[in-house]
């Protein structure tokens, strides 16, 4: 599992065809790709790692704060494409991200590990599969990526 975190000033996604939107304020943007082998120890680990990373300015301007020190939001974003191939070619294979089949309950445990984490009305969430419009603010810029497969 790779997450993209992204420590961000403000948020949000849209889904015309949907006619569904979420917008977060200060907090982080989490960018989630799944991986054909993983399992709910994958989910359990990036979720926690996540919530829990050490990237938000405490009074000395030391990346010190966890999100839920500053009572942050998550926007939460699935992303095969975080799996893409570019080794071979110019069109990436997505050869090693989930199918929906598997992936989809991955994501949702996922999202309900982040709930648990930071409280339900903390956390929006995109919807898996569909096409997205995400606006995120980067903030600092922090950009972050935590994997599974190096705990």
């Amino acid at each position: 599992m790779r997450a993209v975190v992204q420590r961000v000033s403000g948020g949000g996604v849209f889904i015309p065809k949907e006619n569904y939107s979420a917008e977060i304020g200060k907090g982080m943007v989490i960018l989630l790709g799944i991986k054909t082998d993983d399992t709910l120890d994958d989910v359990n680990f990036v979720a926690d790692k996540c919530c829990n990373l050490r990237i938000f300015e405490d009074e000395n301007e030391k990346m010190n704060l966890s999100l839920k020190d500053i009572n942050g939001e998550i926007l939460l974003i699935s992303q095969f494409t975080l799996y893409g191939d570019t080794r071979r070619g110019n069109r990436p294979s997505f050869i090693d991200a989930a199918r929906p089949e598997a992936a989809v309950p991955l994501y949702e445990n996922f999202i309900s590990r982040v709930k648990s984490n930071v409280g339900d009305a903390k956390v929006k969430t995109g919807i898996f599969g569909a096409m997205m419009s995400v606006k995120i603010i980067n903030d600092g810029p922090v950009t972050v990526i935590v994997e599974s497969k190096q705990q």
